[in-house]
């Protein structure tokens, strides 16, 4: 039904109901007057036009079929808590008015008759429209969503001919890098493949990570930081791992997936800068706080000490999960070091 259709047929149900009542001439012309304008007014102002219904139907004791409609169009408006308070008080006055009304005239009528009346006509139109807005509301929710995973899929497809385009490319540079440094070649020559072998390593762990981020893995936490020194000496670096006082778990994920990117850097910068030497992890569960540390000999030359945007991106994490990172290079060692505090998954538990 169109909405001049919808306009039409409220005007003439309810000047119909008045003429049955009695209402003619100028009054019945001013009343269907004052419906039209009402009606067509509840597009833009639906509360506005929910009070003129309410004071209308006070007036004629009808209006039935224009209280149902800008009911329901102001049900479906309600969004903030002014427009609750607006709509609720309005309905309160018109019940007692309502039944004031009904109790000063003559004839003695059933006062659940009218409460009866003003829940199908009223109450009954307000919350079916708020019914309705919230199902729209639920529909656009689920159309975003599944736009949403539709960008998602498309990263994905992105994701995999990342991985399979440049990590393929990567692995030759690194592969043809690793001959050459085997080969003979003067030692300037050697040490310079020897680097451009270190880029194409780390830029394919860049890669990798890059690749688990677009397609959503699941986070890497503690339970996953003796694998990766497990690799790592798999891989033919020589690292001790160590723990010590009472494990706890924790309860934020972005903490426990930051004590594995600290390990994992640490590892990183270790293999690149004292390849060969070992290599010593620390886990140290304190009562509030979990110290990470990974410490390894300086052979020639001490690293940066935050140059590198894969420690100033580390810094960012660990921050963001409360903690704090430091690097200490030393003549003859370097450390990087993460404080984490701790949230146990049980606090308060034995308390």
């Amino acid at each position: 039904m169109s909405r001049y259709a919808l306009v039409a047929a409220v005007v003439a149900a309810d000047t119909a109901l008045l003429w049955l009542d009695g209402t003619q001439g100028p009054a019945l012309a001013a009343y269907a007057a004052a419906y039209a304008l009402t009606m067509a007014a509840a597009d833009r102002r639906p509360f506005a036009s929910f009070l003129a219904a309410l004071a209308l139907a006070v007036l004629t004791g009808a209006s039935l079929a224009l209280l149902a409609c800008t009911g329901f169009q102001a049900g479906q408006r309600i969004s903030t808590r002014r427009d609750v308070v607006v709509t609720a008080g309005a309905f309160t006055a018109y019940v007692c008015v309502l039944l004031l009304v009904e109790e000063r005239s003559p004839g003695e009528q059933d006062p659940w008759i009218t409460l009866a009346r003003v829940a199908l006509l009223t109450a009954l139109p307000l919350l079916a429209g708020r019914y309705v807005a919230q199902e729209r509301e639920h529909q656009r929710r689920e159309k975003a969503l599944v736009a949403e995973q539709e960008r998602l899929r498309e990263r994905l497809r992105i994701a995999h001919d990342m991985h399979d385009s440049l990590g393929h490319l990567l692995s030759l540079v690194s592969v043809r890098a690793a001959a050459l440094e085997v080969g003979q070649l003067p030692a300037d020559q050697r040490q310079a493949v020897r680097g451009l072998a270190d880029t194409a390593r780390a830029a394919a762990a860049e890669l990798h990570e890059v690749v688990n981020a677009l397609r959503g893995h699941d986070v890497l936490g503690l339970e996953e930081i003796e694998g990766l020194v497990a690799r790592s000496r798999a891989a033919g670096a020589s690292v001790v791992f160590e723990t010590s006082g009472e494990a706890v778990p924790l309860a934020d994920p972005r903490a426990a997936h930051a004590a594995y990117r600290v390990v994992q850097e640490g590892l990183t910068n270790a293999v690149k800068h004292a390849s060969g030497l070992p290599i010593t992890v620390s886990l140290d569960w304190q009562p509030d706080a979990l110290l990470i540390s990974v410490t390894n000999p300086v052979p020639h030359r001490r690293p940066s000490s935050g140059g590198g945007s894969g420690l100033r991106g580390l810094t960012e994490r660990v921050a963001a999960a409360g903690g704090l990172l430091r690097v200490h290079a030393e003549p003859r060692e370097f450390r990087l070091v993460a404080m984490l505090p701790l949230v146990p998954a049980l606090a308060g538990a034995t308390a």
